[in-house]
């Protein structure tokens, strides 16, 4: 029987836990997990074999919502305060893997006050950390077409146009509750079985807020100059934006030569910085489908880093979503 406070008694259970120990076996040496969140990458971690684990988290309520679990990991848990996006230089020191699990954690749609969820009336936040504007302070000084852009561009929203106008028409919103209600004005009912109207339009601001994107590049590339020769790199996202960043960034690593044709040469590239495990996604199976349906939407992506150096991150060759310059999006 799982001690009270171990992992098998967690009510947060990480998703893909168990396919990403299996990936990046045998877990030992200094791992970073850098998005904390309820602990959960960083104990399995633990418990699997690692030396030693630095959770990094911007949200500082994490940490202490910790407080009653860490202390049976002595010095072998250390929880920092930052953003994963410099995990190289929050972890000084060479690590053995890094785990990154992307998006907002279910500890937070829980909490109605920080402002995540259409589910639950609360300020219209956001925010990560506690530091810099809000979705509230963006969408109401935001222009019109700016709105649109960010709902397109981060949520996929089709109409995206409708309701930023919407949006700019009911100014100035406050809660959650108001924003959700907006959304779902601008567009047919949901079935049953569908998302909520407003999934797509809150993701996108959420994204907007925290520069989730942005993030993601510079914690990839962290990652890369971080991670010793052998060193794994275990990414878990939720919607086909961030996943395809990661999956780009992955190929663009891994790749030997580019271009080739009867037309043209082979064209050199630099060396590897990664290998490749598996070229798809590992997604969950029945058994956790059945147990969290919210793991039918994670895709799991697994790089082992090589000696080359590492280099640049060139944002079209990862496909990083960006809104379009002022007056750029017709």
């Amino acid at each position: 029987m799982a001690a009270p406070g171990s992992p098998a008694t967690d009510p947060h259970i990480p998703v893909l836990i168990a396919p990403l120990i299996r990936a990046v076996a045998p877990v030992e040496g200094v791992w970073v997990d850098g998005t904390f969140g309820a602990g959960g990458y960083a104990r399995h971690l633990l418990e699997a074999g690692a030396a030693r684990v630095i959770g990094i988290d911007r949200d500082p309520t994490v940490f202490a919502m910790a407080a009653d679990w860490a202390g049976q990991y002595g010095d072998r848990l250390e929880m920092v305060e930052g953003t994963f996006s410099d995990l190289d230089r929050l972890a000084s020191q060479p690590l053995d893997g890094v785990v990154l699990d992307l998006g907002v954690s279910s500890m937070q749609l829980d909490q109605a006050e920080r402002g995540f969820s259409f589910l639950r009336e609360g300020p219209l936040d956001m925010r990560m950390g506690g530091d810099g504007p809000s979705a509230a302070d963006l969408l109401n000084a935001a222009d019109e077409t700016e709105i649109a852009d960010v709902l397109y561009h981060y949520g996929e929203e089709r109409a995206s146009r409708r309701i930023a106008k919407a949006i700019v028409a009911a100014r100035p919103l406050r809660t959650t509750a108001e924003l959700a209600e907006i959304v779902a004005s601008q567009l047919p009912r949901a079935k049953p079985g569908q998302s909520h109207p407003a999934t797509r339009s809150f993701q996108a601001i959420r994204i907007w807020v925290n520069d989730e994107f942005g993030q993601l590049a510079a914690g990839l590339a962290a990652a890369e100059r971080a991670l010793k020769p052998g060193g794994a790199l275990a990414v878990v996202s939720f919607h086909s934006l961030e996943d395809r960043v990661v999956k780009r960034f992955l190929q663009s690593r891994a790749a030997t030569a580019g271009g080739g044709s009867r037309h043209a040469p082979v064209e050199e590239v630099a060396a590897p910085t990664f290998t490749l495990p598996t070229r798809r996604a590992i997604g969950a199976d029945e058994a956790e489908l059945a147990a969290n349906p919210r793991s039918r939407s994670a895709f799991l992506r697994v790089g082992i880093r090589t000696e080359a150096p590492a280099r640049d991150i060139d944002p079209g060759s990862i496909a990083l979503p960006r809104l379009p310059q002022k007056g750029g999006r017709k």
